[in-house]
């Protein structure tokens, strides 16, 4: 669900029967146009599969701040005498902001020039006195005792000169300072202080001074947004976004995300994670701390066959949607159908298929016996345990293989497989509905209705998937009816399958229950 001032986003992928319980009410609508034949009673509302564009996207709100920003200080205390700058105002390196009353600090410049003064002429006075000290010692009239205390006198000296020299330069550092002057080119966001106000040095007080001035650089901006951990797996550093403001309400601004922050953030028991996307704002139209909207392209694809979300349903859910739809809840497909339907898909995105282990074909038969009620649970593990062990023992053999076709189907892009995924099973465990992560390719049914109302279950591909529509890589044509099953009524009939199942095992608990 899109919560845009939570960052939540619109392309997060769900199963099948999330986008029925979420968006029934739309697909309905949808269909209020559409022919309702009648099977058993039941009337059944249609949709016929369409050619429109898909974007998924992950969308965000955040706001506003510059990518820069300074708080100007003082290095001298004392009182404003005069503010050359206001809020708004544009600066560039060097611009004289503000001065502060400098009588302090010439009355230490004074000084400092009369101790240099007076150092100056210690230090040649030392110097003479060593000199006749030399001659006095030479004649022995003095000893050595006290020619040794005129050599330290003209140390002690020289000493003093070079502290009195360094005060100096302190001090004409210091009649710099209480003229403060712009760190950077940019822009006064905020004044802080007015004249006549008495400041304290940000370098003599322990609270770290009197901010003057809040400046900031503002051709350079980025939106700090949090986003759902369920998106983060679709987002890199690099990739585009495009921002929109209230204040523009028609137009939107282009960047792209600068990094994503490693520590999450939980807001509202939601785990979110900091994300920065940065903004050329050379324009100057954007201005710090409005609200904004950040939008990314996950993926996209142009003329793509869709039908509403609540037109398709799991393979698994075959059974419980022939039921509402007045069908034969036995009515069954193929299982080896959706073989060459993904072949089709993969052809038409550009992926090189990867063929299924062959170890998952009879989990998913044992599957099949335990939701017809075929057989129960205590056979089923020894069947699962079976098939388990069959499936390690050939991993072995097909590892490499599945990882070299995992790095073709990585490099073939196109919308196909995320790296890593052929390797891991490639087609078979998509079209098994296994962890892979890649949404792409998912096998599900689609319910069709012929020119005579005759309702007939059908192997399909389904593709990429937004909140409203489902793409369909395979198996259907455009123009094609389909039945659109209710997601209350869905619900049900699968709540009184299970119940049945409990009561024909004895009480005992479901697989997966």
């Amino acid at each position: 669900m899109r919560h845009p001032r939570q960052g939540g986003t619109s392309g997060r992928r769900l199963p099948p029967t999330a986008y029925f319980a979420l968006w029934a009410p739309v697909a309905w609508g949808l269909a209020s146009c559409a022919g309702a034949p009648e099977e058993d009673g039941i009337v059944v509302q249609t949709v016929p599969a369409e050619v429109r564009d898909m974007r998924i996207t992950a969308e965000a709100a955040g706001e506003l701040e510059p990518v820069y920003k300074v708080e100007v200080k003082s290095k001298a205390s004392g009182e404003i005498l005069q503010l050359y700058v206001d809020s708004g105002d544009e600066v560039e390196p060097g611009t004289l902001l503000a001065r502060v009353d400098p009588r302090d600090v010439e009355n230490a410049h004074d000084q400092a020039t009369a101790d240099l003064e007076v150092a100056q002429a210690r230090l040649s006075i030392a110097q003479a006195q060593l000199g006749r000290s030399q001659e006095l010692l030479d004649s022995e009239v003095i000893t050595a005792q006290e020619y040794e205390q005129r050599q330290l006198e003209y140390a002690n000296a020289q000493a003093a000169l070079v502290r009195a020299q360094t005060n100096l330069e302190l001090a004409e550092l210091r009649l710099t300072d209480v003229t403060i002057r712009a760190p950077v080119a940019g822009t006064i966001l905020e004044k802080m202080v007015e004249n006549g106000q008495v400041i304290q040095s940000a370098t003599g007080n322990v609270s770290g001074g009197t901010t003057l001035f809040i400046m900031a650089n503002l051709d350079d901006m980025r939106v700090r947004t949090l986003v759902d951990e369920t998106d983060m797996g679709q987002l890199m550093a690099g990739m585009g976004a495009t921002v929109s403001v209230e204040a523009f309400p028609d137009r939107t601004f282009q960047g792209e995300i600068e990094k994503i922050e490693p520590q999450a953030v939980v807001v509202q028991n939601v785990t979110m994670f900091p994300v920065i996307v940065l903004l050329n704002n050379r324009s100057g139209l954007l201005k710090p701390g409005m609200n904004a909207e950040v939008e990314v392209l996950v993926n996209e694809r142009l003329g793509a066959l869709t039908v509403p979300n609540n037109a398709v349903v799991q393979v698994m859910e075959l059974a419980p949607a022939a039921e509402v739809l007045g069908l034969d809840p036995s009515v069954s497909l193929d299982r080896g159908a959706w073989g060459p339907l993904m072949e089709q898909a993969a052809a038409r995105v550009g992926v090189v298929p990867v063929q299924a282990p062959r170890a998952s074909r009879p989990l998913a038969e044992v599957r099949a016996k335990i939701e017809s009620g075929e057989i129960t649970m205590d056979s089923a593990r020894v069947l699962f345990a079976a098939a388990r062990e069959s499936r390690r023992g050939e991993g072995e053999s097909e590892g490499a293989a599945g990882a070299g076709s995992g790095e073709r189907n990585a490099r073939a892009g196109g919308g196909g497989f995320p790296p890593g995924m052929a390797g891991a099973g490639g087609l078979g465990r998509a079209a098994r509905g296994g962890s892979t992560g890649d949404p792409t390719f998912q096998p599900a049914v689609a319910f069709v209705v012929d020119e005579n109302g005759v309702i007939a279950p059908r192997a399909v591909v389904m593709g990429l998937s937004d909140w409203d529509y489902a793409e369909i890589l395979a198996g259907l044509e455009e123009g094609e009816e389909l039945a659109l099953i209710g997601p209350a009524q869905l619900q049900a009939q699968q709540q009184e399958r299970m119940e049945r199942m409990r009561q024909r095992m004895g009480g005992g608990r479901p697989f997966g229950d």
